[in-house]
C-alpha cells in the first residue's frame, strides 16, 4: 500500500449501513477489552500450570501494554495513509495469531511474545472505528458511537471476569484462547463485509497539492494550512490543553477500574478474593450501564446547545468530590464506592472524540491514537506511581491503610491540577465544530 487515504469532505452513512459499520466494528472491540482483563481472572490457573510469580504475572498483564503503546504513533499514520478498515484488519491477523501462540505456549518468554503480539494486533480496534466515525458520521453520532463503543468495551471487561471463570472448567485456559482465536476471526469477517472499503491510495503528491488538499478540510478558524504530522498534533492548542485531563483522569480512571480497586477492597475494606472479584465485576457493569447512557444523552444534549467542553468543565468536578471522600473517610470506600468514582470519571471519555473533531479528516488518526497514545501511558505510569508511593509510605514506618490513602491523594491532586490546566484560558475548545465538521 502506498500514498495517503482521501475522503471527501461530506461522506455520511445511511443509518442502515451506519449501523452495520458500528456493529462490526463493536464485536471486534468486545473481545479487544476482553482480552485486555482476561489475565486477572486467569492468575490462579498460569500460577498452577506455569508456577509464576506475582512479578511474572504482572509482566504478563503488563506486555498486552507494551505491544498496545508501541503501536500507537505508526498506527495513526497507518490510520491516515491507508484507511481504518485495512489498517484494523492487518492488525487483527497478528492478534489471531498471538492469540495462537498464547494457546501452545510451554513457557514465560513465550506466553510474554504472544501477549505483545495480541497487544500489537488489537492496537487498532479502538482508533480505526473513531476513525472511521469521523469521517462518515454526523457530530452527535460521533460522540453516541463513542459512548457506546466503550460500553462495548466495559461488556467485555464483565465478560472477562465471572462468565470466563464459569467457562474455565469445560475449556481450559488454552482452549479459552483457541475460542478468543476463531471469534477474532469472526469479527474479521463481519469488518470485512459490513464496512465499505477505504477510499483508494493517492498517488504521491508534492507538499504544496498536499498541503492544498488537507486544507479543504481543515478547520476553518485555523490559519489555511492543515497541520501535516505529529509534531503538528502534539503541538496543537487542543491537544496541550487535554492531554492533561486524558493521562491523569482518563489514564487514572482505567488504572483503577483494572488493577487498584482490587487491592484497596481486599487491603483496607477486608473482602475476600471472591468478594472482590464480585465488586469487579459491579464496577465493571456500573461503566457499562453509564456509557450507553452517554450515547443516549449525547446527541440529545448536542440539540440543545451542550458542547463536550461544557459538559466536562461542569461534571468533572463531581469525580475530585467523590475521590476527597473516598481518601478522608474513615470507613474504607467498597464496589458501591469506587463504582461511583469511575463512573463520575465517565465526563473525561467526552474528550476523546472531541479532539478528533479538533483536526482536518486528513489527520484524525493520527490526532486520536496520539491522545491514545496519553491516556495509556497515563494507566502505566498511574498503575505503577501508585504502587511506588504504597510501598516507599511502607518502607518508612506508615500503615498499610494511610499508605494507601496518601498515594490516592497524590493521584487525585494530579488529577485536581490537570483539570485547572484544562480550564486555562487560550485555544479553541475540542467540542467546538471546525468549519468543515460535519
Amino acid at each position: 500500500m502506498s500514498g495517503a487515504v482521501t475522503m471527501p469532505a461530506t461522506h455520511l452513512a445511511s443509518p442502515a449501513l451506519a449501523v452495520r459499520i458500528f456493529l462490526s466494528f463493536a464485536f471486534a472491540y468486545f473481545f479487544s477489552a476482553l482480552l485486555r482483563a482476561v489475565t486477572a481472572t486467569l492468575a490462579p490457573s498460569f500460577s498452577a500450570e506455569l508456577g509464576l510469580t506475582a512479578a511474572d504475572l504482572g509482566l504478563l498483564a503488563g506486555a498486552y501494554f507494551l505491544g498496545f503503546s508501541a503501536l500507537q504513533l505508526p498506527l495513526g499514520h497507518g490510520l491516515d495513509r491507508f484507511g481504518p478498515k485495512r489498517v484494523l484488519l492487518f492488525l487483527m491477523a497478528l492478534a489471531v495469531l498471538g492469540c495462537g501462540a498464547f494457546a501452545l505456549a510451554q513457557s514465560l518468554p513465550g506466553l510474554i511474545l504472544a501477549r505483545v503480539l495480541i497487544g500489537m494486533g488489537l492496537a487498532a480496534c479502538l482508533m480505526a472505528p473513531l476513525t472511521c466515525f469521523r469521517l462518515r458520521y454526523s457530530q452527535a453520532a460521533q460522540f453516541r458511537s463513542n459512548s457506546w463503543m466503550l460500553m462495548t468495551g466495559s461488556l467485555g471487561m464483565v465478560a472477562s471476569t465471572l462468565p470466563v471463570q464459569w467457562l474455565l472448567p469445560a475449556w481450559g485456559w488454552r482452549g479459552l484462547f483457541w475460542v478468543l482465536a476463531a471469534c477474532l476471526l469472526l469479527a474479521m469477517a463481519l469488518i470485512r463485509w459490513w464496512v465499505p472499503a477505504d477510499p483508494p491510495a493517492a498517488p504521491p503528491s508534492t507538499p504544496g497539492s498536499a498541503v492544498a488538499a488537507a486544507s479543504a478540510v481543515a478547520p476553518a478558524s485555523q490559519s489555511g494550512v492543515a497541520p501535516q504530522g505529529y509534531r503538528d498534533v502534539f503541538l496543537h492548542p487542543v491537544f496541550i490543553r487535554s492531554a492533561p485531563i486524558g493521562f491523569f483522569t482518563y489514564g487514572g480512571m482505567i488504572a483503577v477500574q483494572t488493577l487498584w480497586a482490587g487491592p484497596w477492597m481486599t487491603r483496607l475494606a477486608g473482602f475476600t478474593p471472591e468478594q472482590s472479584a464480585g465488586g469487579l465485576f459491579i464496577i465493571n457493569l456500573c461503566m457499562l450501564v453509564a456509557f450507553m447512557l452517554w450515547g443516549v444523552w449525547m446527541p440529545r444534549l448536542a440539540r440543545r446547545g451542550l458542547q463536550a467542553h461544557q459538559l466536562m468543565v461542569w461534571g468533572l468536578p463531581f469525580h475530585l468530590v467523590i475521590l476527597a471522600w473516598i481518601v478522608l473517610d474513615p470507613q474504607p470506600a467498597t464496589a458501591v464506592g469506587w463504582a461511583l468514582w469511575c463512573v463520575s470519571c465517565t465526563f473525561v471519555s467526552l474528550s476523546q472524540p472531541a479532539v478528533g473533531q479538533a483536526f482536518p479528516a486528513a489527520l484524525v488518526g493520527r490526532a486520536l491514537s496520539a491522545f491514545n497514545l496519553v491516556i495509556f501511558s497515563g494507566v502505566f505510569f498511574i498503575q505503577w506511581g501508585i504502587g511506588l508511593v504504597i510501598d516507599a509510605l511502607r518502607r518508612s514506618g506508615v500503615g498499610e491503610a494511610s499508605a494507601f490513602r496518601i498515594a490516592f491523594a497524590v493521584f487525585g491532586a494530579c488529577c485536581v491540577l490537570a483539570y485547572f490546566w484544562y480550564l486555562r484560558p487560550g485555544g479553541r475548545h475540542p467540542s467546538t465544530p471546525p468549519g468543515s465538521q460535519r
